[in-house]
Parts: structure tokens; C-alpha cells; sequence
């Protein structure tokens, strides 16, 4: 689903590898003249070689990738920049030290022959993060601002069931846009007081308290009015639906069928005897004859 990670993921793939990353959009690899969509694809791998090690990672796949048909114009087009990148993801492949990765959230229009053996055949589902990895997010989200003592995060990812990593980052930055928003109207209102009369005006060196230190629980509630989940129930069950129809595809889903040499080994060496006998049975035969 959009908003999981998955950009993250493959930056932090490449950290722990130590490679170097290079990291594309699909759509920025297509022009409108003929044949320079295939030379930006040529391009890019080069620059992987000559990077590598490397992590190169699609993001958007499916706007290149899409399943190949025999239609004209623009389909023509993008039916050339996929061969190409078929063709340029066997060349790597024999190197290893250039690694593709690719992120979609249409895996079901991508053309099959990208997922075949010895492509992009390792697939990874990365799900809406649950409870532990909602918390972790908050707490990433927040760890540069002010909070509120009283500000329970595992209230605010139990609440949050569902929610992408992206619709939990809008909420922090809502309710931090609200804490901003009430201290610039507080020190407003200090100024009108000054300007009035009200109240009398701070000597130079005096430190003025900020009047909203924290982000407290009332502007995530507020915030919280305003969230939503960018992901419906419909399109996680279209993805799950996906996912398990690739697991029975790669034979993780199905029954697994057992194998050992010992069995076919045994198999042979009995077969041998059978031949063996059924050979001294005619030979007796034929010395009655």
C-alpha cells in the first residue's frame, strides 16, 4: 500500500549493505522523442556499474512495467523502455554487484515477465505497520519536537489501527502546526496587551517564557479530527488477495511436495533388481526350451 516505507526500506537496505543508492521515479525515465526513454534506461544502468556496488531502486514501477499489449502509440513506447529494462536487468544480474529493487502499489498491472527467475523474483509485501511499528513511527515523527508529558503514544498508535506510516506523519505535523499556531496567537495577543497598556513591557535582557512549550494532548485531538486513512479495506484485501495468489504461484502456499535422494536413489537400485530377475527368469526359460 502507498505510505508503508517502502522508499525508506531500500534507502535502509542500501545503508546496511554499504552500497551506494540510486533511486528513480519511472515516469522520470520517459520523454516524448523516440528512443531517448531507452537511452535514459542505458544511462542509469551505467551509472549503477560504475557506482557498484549499488542499489538501484525503482520507485513507481508500474508506470514502466505495465503488462505488455499490442496497442499503438504510447504503449509502443512503453513496451520498448520495459524490454530494455528486462534487457539491462539480465546484464546485471551476471555482475552482482548492481541490485535492483522495484516499489509498487499496482503490482497487479505489471507485466509478469519483470517477476520472472533471475529478475525481480524475491517479492516483499510491506504491510500497514501494526501496533509496534505505529509507535516507533510517532516517536520518529516526534523526536525533535516538544511533547507534552502527559502525551501517551501507545494511546495514539492503538487509535491509529490501520493508518499508513505517511497518514501518521500528517498527524504529527498537524498537531505541531496547531502548537505553532496557538503560540503566534498568544504572542500576538501579548503585543496588543503591550500596545494597550495592559500590561507593561519587558525590559531588554528579560526572557520571555514561550506561552505554548509543548505540543499537548488537546492539539492531537484536534488533529485526530482531521485524520484519515489513506488506505481503504477494499485495497487491503485487493493486496492481500494479490499476495497470497503470488505465494501459491512461487509454491509457498501450496502443498510442498517432499524429495530426497535416497528416495530415487532406492527407487533405481530396485528397479535394477527387478530388471536383474525378470533377466535371470528368461534365461531359465530358455534353457528349457
Amino acid at each position: 500500500p502507498p505510505g508503508c516505507g517502502k522508499t525508506l526500506l531500500a534507502k535502509a537496505v542500501a545503508s546496511e549493505c554499504g552500497a551506494n543508492f540510486i533511486s528513480i521515479k519511472g515516469p522520470e525515465l520517459l520523454t516524448m522523442w523516440f528512443g531517448e526513454s531507452e537511452a535514459n534506461v542505458r544511462d542509469l544502468f551505467d551509472k549503477a556499474r560504475a557506482a557498484a556496488p549499488c542499489i538501484l531502486f525503482f520507485d513507481e514501477m508500474d508506470s514502466i512495467a505495465k503488462a505488455r499489449g499490442g496497442g499503438a502509440g504510447s504503449s509502443e513506447a512503453g513496451d520498448r523502455v520495459l524490454n530494455q529494462i528486462l534487457t539491462e536487468i539480465d546484464g546485471v544480474g551476471a555482475r552482482k554487484n548492481v541490485f535492483v529493487i522495484g516499489a509498487t502499489n499496482r503490482p497487479d498491472i505489471m507485466d509478469s515477465a519483470v517477476t520472472r527467475p533471475g529478475r525481480l523474483d524475491q517479492l516483499v509485501y510491506i504491510p500497514l505497520p501494526d501496533f509496534d511499528s505505529r509507535k516507533s513511527i510517532f516517536k520518529a515523527n516526534l523526536r525533535k519536537s516538544p511533547l507534552a508529558p502527559d502525551v501517551n503514544l501507545d494511546t495514539l498508535a492503538k487509535v491509529t489501527d490501520g493508518f499508513s506510516g505517511a497518514d501518521i506523519t500528517e498527524i504529527c505535523q498537524r498537531a505541531a502546526k496547531y502548537a505553532i499556531r496557538e503560540s503566534i496567537a498568544a504572542e500576538e495577543a501579548r503585543r496588543a496587551a503591550i500596545a494597550a497598556g495592559e500590561i507593561p513591557e519587558p525590559a531588554e535582557d528579560e526572557e520571555i517564557p514561550d506561552p505554548v512549550p509543548y505540543i499537548s494532548k488537546q492539539h492531537f485531538e484536534t488533529s485526530m479530527s482531521f485524520a484519515r486513512k489513506s488506505v481503504s479495506d477494499e485495497e487491503i484485501q485487493r493486496y492481500d488477495a494479490f499476495t497470497s495468489n503470488m505465494k501459491e504461484r512461487a509454491g509457498n502456499g501450496a502443498a510442498k511436495k517432499s524429495f530426497s535422494f535416497d528416495d530415487y536413489e532406492n527407487e533405481g537400485a530396485e528397479g535394477k533388481k527387478g530388471a536383474k530377475a525378470q533377466e535371470a527368469e528368461e534365461d531359465m526359460y530358455a534353457d528349457e526350451e
